[in-house]
């Protein structure tokens, strides 16, 4: 049960980073725009599908418990995952990369540029 939460909190927190998190530097100041849980969004437990965790036990051998982590696992996957979907999806509109966070003003911007031929400017 502790692993399994703790891949689930690793797949949240990859899903919060490929589709909500990112910090926001006013440009002529560079004070942090994005400093309080009311400007930086996390995801919430509505946010996020269902999903069922599957695990294989493999025993480390570096060390005598034959212990290691487990709660990186979903964080590390989840945000490459999200947004090579989200490429995919788009990619019959032309859209062949999209930054993270891939809010839905970033996601519509990526469609709007596609369709009018106009390439990203990083």
């Amino acid at each position: 049960m502790i692993v399994e939460g703790q891949v689930h909190g690793g797949l949240a927190q990859g899903i919060g980073q490929a589709l909500l998190e990112g910090c926001v530097y006013d440009r002529a100041s560079g004070q942090l725009l994005t400093g309080t849980l009311m400007d930086y969004a996390l995801p919430r437990a509505d946010d996020l599908p269902s999903f069922k965790v599957d695990t294989k036990v493999t025993a480390c051998t570096h060390n005598p418990l034959g212990v290691k982590g487990c709660g990186e696992a979903g964080a590390i996957g989840a945000p490459a995952a999200v947004i090579n979907a989200i490429v995919d999806a788009l990619a019959p509109l032309g859209v062949r990369d999209i930054e993270m966070p891939a809010t839905p003003q970033r996601v519509w911007q990526a469609i709007r540029d596609a369709k009018s031929g106009k390439e990203k400017v990083s």
